[in-house]
């Protein structure tokens, strides 16, 4: 495994460099390696920044989105600077299952491979590791890899603190989850001496929903929200027909399942979305109840302790009714 001290003498000439991270990125995702694609430029390096996907419209206002290269739009192209890389940073993903149609060109490319995360269980295809499960946000360990391990406080740039504040914040909800330490605090006062405006980007983030969002949130508070009191849990679901008819586009389901979280005295919330090729689930709770044994036992997933993630290819009906079958195993641990 290479070191960090390694990874600084490779860095410290010009490079061919591909940065990724997983499929539908987020803030934290995007933020994260807008940060680090600033960085090395700022040191000459040949930097290619490519997304499995496309992302949530209430971040196509970041520094230096028009560098983001989607796989899916120019395959041959994107192929071929994945192949020529000699370094590969993954950011935010630990399993090369989670960047879906990049998966075999990256695990075939011969450029070293780094990964910089804070998920759980790594798989192991990496050369190269920065990885800090009790992190609260990949932008966090971006900015300790510049500062700490690459030692290099002073490059920190106004667009690179936007997208890395960017980064911590939509991954710590705000500043509000249990994994916002002093440390986080101090980073993001770090961050805004270097010129991200924190009233801006939480504008921008925040208050940039389309009207249809916002009929679709209240539709699917209304009409697909179920409560277990007994459980102290939440669901909501959404049907395929309920995407087609308020025509959601990616990202408008950001932050549905914290609604059914904010409610007094549940523990545990689901959201469950019928994404026609499969059945996609988010798991939210408060203390120590486990989103991500949950996930890992019924949902072929994973993630944090309080957020994580999962999929199942049966039908909706199907997935709703595993979930509730799976709530008496941790009564114990909702109740108490």
């Amino acid at each position: 495994m290479l070191t960090s001290e390694q990874l600084k003498t490779l860095l410290s000439e010009p490079k061919r460099i591909v940065i990724t991270t997983h499929f539908k990125p987020d803030g934290d995702a995007l933020g994260s390696s807008l940060g680090l694609f600033y960085w090395l430029k700022a040191h000459k390096h040949d930097v290619s920044l490519i997304v499995p996907s496309d992302f949530p419209s209430f971040l196509d206002w970041l520094p230096g989105l028009e560098h983001v290269r989607i796989y899916t739009k120019e395959v041959q192209e994107n192929q071929k600077l994945i192949a020529d890389a000699e370094i590969i940073f993954c950011l935010d993903f630990n399993g090369l299952s989670r960047i879906h149609d990049m998966a075999v060109p990256v695990e075939n490319a011969t450029g070293i491979k780094c990964m910089i995360d804070h998920h759980l269980e790594p798989q192991g295809f990496h050369d190269y590791e920065y990885w800090d499960p009790k992190a609260a946000a990949t932008a966090q360990l971006i900015f300790r890899f510049i500062t700490e391990e690459m030692q290099d406080a002073e490059h920190i740039s106004a667009d690179m603190a936007t997208c890395l504040y960017t980064g911590i914040m939509t991954d710590t909800g705000s500043f509000r989850f249990r994994s916002t330490t002093s440390e986080i605090h101090r980073i993001i006062a770090s961050l805004i001496d270097c010129g991200a405006q924190n009233w801006a980007i939480h504008e921008l983030i925040y208050n940039s929903s389309s009207e249809e969002r916002l009929k679709f949130l209240g539709y699917c508070l209304l009409n697909r929200l179920e409560v277990f009191p007994e459980y102290n849990t939440a669901m909501i679901y959404v049907t395929q027909e309920d995407l087609k008819k308020f025509e959601v586009i990616t990202g408008d389901t950001e932050g549905l399942v914290n609604y059914a979280l904010s409610i007094k005295g549940i523990r545990l919330a689901a959201l469950i979305i019928d994404r026609k090729e499969q059945i996609k689930l988010s798991l939210r709770s408060i203390g120590d109840v486990p989103c991500n044994e949950i996930c890992k036992t019924y949902f072929n997933g994973g993630g944090h302790l309080n957020a994580s993630g999962g999929n199942s290819h049966d039908d909706l009906q199907t997935v709703i009714n595993t979930f509730k079958s799976a709530l008496p195993n941790y009564k114990e641990i909702l109740t108490k």
